[in-house]
């Protein structure tokens, strides 16, 4: 039996995936998402393909709040929980993947424990230090929130820190069947050269994403157009066209805490272009809000606090950022977002009737735009040049 800790996308997706041909057990601490899997539903709304593959499990997944149900019958654990970075410590805060090992450990014998949540640099090795073990792997994700199921399936490489003899295990063999049938490089490296990977991987998007936006801020300063610029850019084939399209700043699950954590391992190493990744974001929210000051809105509307379209996800959100330089002026702000059930968010008025969102506002202003606002352009404040995430 493969046991997975974390119901979120990532543990979610592979557990649907693995119980296509094993019986899977989930844990999480939400009883709503624990009830819903248990009732063979989605608990993610934003994965069409979730329940499609539901119905394929070889068993249905069985899902709990306790750990201690089905943990000694494990005999392959994956880690897949939150690591939120504490701005106290300037480090992740890995006590639920801490929790997570400790558990396994006094509970089985020696079973194999892939996680997936990412971690510092050194944190697996760490763990098998601690325990005396040589089981416990990391093995790092690179999914899309939208697109678990495609990315699982159709992965631009496949990542295993540990030693290569572990191939036997259940886990690694289900690995190794998607890398051989869409052959994608499987790559096994130290867990600690694995971490680093994911860490790079997102803080080099991270980069993308920055530059983008500083060209566009650019542009605005010398009223040039952003779009035929990053057109013309991006025809050049090194370059390319991932991540060019501007915005108020990353966020979301990965990027702000995975830039903060590999910057926080570059304690002891000369840098500046890591510090500055993580700088920039703070600099094009001042950016955007000074933009949006300057037009002397009285209200200011806000229109979504997902970070993409079709996203259930507002975390780190960068449109947080503005609307907090916006209130910290004087100037009003209220949200329209149907995801919110409260009447405010960080005393600002959540409004849930959309044509009285658009007629209290001065300004409205959205991440991405959005067919319901095509109609009110004129009153549009966005940095979306190409209509795509």
């Amino acid at each position: 039996m493969i046991f997975i800790y974390g119901a979120g996308y990532v543990g979610y997706s592979l557990a649907l995936l693995l119980a296509q041909k094993n019986h899977v057990v989930i844990c999480d601490t939400d009883p709503a998402k624990v009830k819903k899997i248990n009732s063979c539903e989605s608990p993610i709304e934003t994965e069409p393909e979730f329940e499609g593959l539901i119905s394929s499990c070889v068993h249905p997944i069985i899902a709990s709040t306790d750990f201690s149900e089905y943990i000694d019958k494990a005999t392959l654990v994956v880690i897949a929980v939150p690591t939120d970075f504490n701005t106290s410590t300037q480090y992740f805060d890995t006590s639920i993947v801490e929790l997570c090992i400790q558990q396994t450990i006094s509970n089985t014998n020696n079973v194999p424990i892939f996680i997936k949540s990412t971690v510092p640099v050194g944190f697996t090795n760490s763990m098998l230090a601690l325990y005396s073990s040589d089981q416990i792997f990391f093995s790092p994700e690179f999914l899309r929130e939208g697109k678990s199921i495609f990315d699982h399936i159709n992965p631009s490489r496949i990542i295993i820190g540990g030693s290569k003899n572990d191939s036997s295990t259940i886990f690694s063999n289900y690995l190794l069947d998607i890398a051989e049938k869409n052959d994608v490089p499987l790559i096994y490296t130290s867990s600690s050269e694995a971490e680093a990977i994911k860490l790079f991987s997102n803080t080099y998007l991270a980069m993308r994403v920055a530059f983008f936006n500083e060209l566009d801020s650019y542009a605005d300063i010398f009223s040039l157009s952003s779009k035929e610029i990053i057109k013309g850019v991006c025809a050049d084939p090194r370059i390319g066209e991932g991540y060019n399209n501007p915005s108020f700043g990353y966020g979301g699950y990965c990027l702000p805490k995975d830039t903060k954590q590999l910057l926080a391992n570059y304690k002891l190493v000369p840098q500046n272009i890591i510090q500055a990744i993580v700088e920039s974001n703070t600099t094009r929210k001042d950016h955007i809000a000074n933009q949006i000051i300057k037009q002397n809105p009285k209200v200011v509307g806000i229109y979504r606090l997902v970070m993409k379209k079709n996203s259930q996800n507002f975390r780190v959100s960068s449109i947080q950022g503005i609307m907090k330089r916006l209130k910290a002026k004087g100037i009003e702000v209220i949200l329209f977002e149907p995801l919110l059930q409260e009447p405010e968010f960080f005393n600002s008025k959540v409004v849930d009737d959309f044509d009285e969102f658009v007629k209290n506002s001065n300004i409205i202003v959205a991440n991405r735009m959005n067919n319901d606002l095509t109609p009110y352009q004129d009153k549009v404040y966005t940095k979306d040049l190409f209509g795509i995430d």
